[in-house]
């Protein structure tokens, strides 16, 4: 079955130094374009992360220093990207979890603030643990039966995905609607404001902290009654989208934005 899609949608799938998305970078990106007319584009980029990929990653992946102390920063690379998956939609396999928060940390380190709330996500792999609890190989194997070569790079991760999801739509065709706004919304675990989960939305669609001793609590309320929060949050070593969104209601409440 093949996608029905009003907007381009970008499955892409990162290889990064590790996996804290407040401090690890990007090592390598691979980004596979669908198009609304069925035309497919697949780029990928290895970037200098400016800092030493662990060895522990680099077992991992397969990419060590030397493979990209000469490949272009991030920082070189962000505006090009920015504009190559504007107006699109973004899937991914853990992208929802990992992927995306990282990414949209990564264009905030260089001042790219692309905006990630105006797109949908499908996670392929929440759909499948909402299915059959499987691994991306596992998934591959079980859904396209094949098996995955040279799992854990980037350009095979992502064109995985993409098939996987297809394979999903035919196989679950009287549960999965072909339609990217479902596939989003069955695939998102938690309605998070931040992406990486440390405030998310409630019932009523108020933001809550979802951590410590304030989980559950409105995010207003807390910085109304613990007004070090705050600050507290801005100099911890959370990302910076959730600095940003912490921000965006402090000046709400305030009346500062409308």
């Amino acid at each position: 079955m093949e996608l029905k899609l009003t907007n381009p949608i970008v499955f892409f799938d990162l290889e990064t130094t590790g996996i804290n998305i407040a401090k690890d970078k990007i090592v390598e990106i691979s980004v596979l374009k669908v198009m609304p007319n069925g035309k497919e584009e697949q780029k990928p980029i290895r970037v200098n992360p400016e800092m030493h990929i662990p060895e522990q990653a680099s077992a991992i992946h397969g990419i060590y220093d030397d493979d990209v102390k000469d490949c272009p920063t991030f920082k070189e690379i962000a505006k090009d990207l920015a504009r190559y998956i504007e107006g699109c939609d973004l899937g991914g396999y853990n992208s929802n979890r990992f992927d995306i928060p990282l990414l949209a940390e990564e264009f905030l380190r260089v001042d790219v603030d692309f905006d990630m709330r105006k797109r949908k996500f499908v996670d392929v792999q929440t759909i499948f643990h909402k299915m059959e609890q499987r691994t991306l190989s596992a998934a591959y194997r079980f859904y396209c039966n094949k098996n995955l070569e040279d799992a854990h790079t980037a350009a095979a991760d992502t064109t995985a995905t993409y098939e996987v999801l297809k394979a999903q739509l035919d196989r679950y065709n009287d549960t999965l609607e072909n339609d990217i706004a479902f596939l989003s919304k069955f695939s998102t675990q938690n309605n998070t404001a931040d992406f990486a989960g440390f405030i998310i939305y409630n019932e009523e669609g108020v933001e809550v902290f979802n951590f410590g001793k304030n989980k559950g609590v409105p995010v207003v309320k807390v910085l109304k009654e613990q007004p070090g929060y705050f600050a507290w949050m801005l100099n911890g070593e959370f990302p910076l989208y959730t600095k940003k969104i912490l921000t965006e209601i402090r000046l709400r409440t305030a009346g500062l934005v409308k």
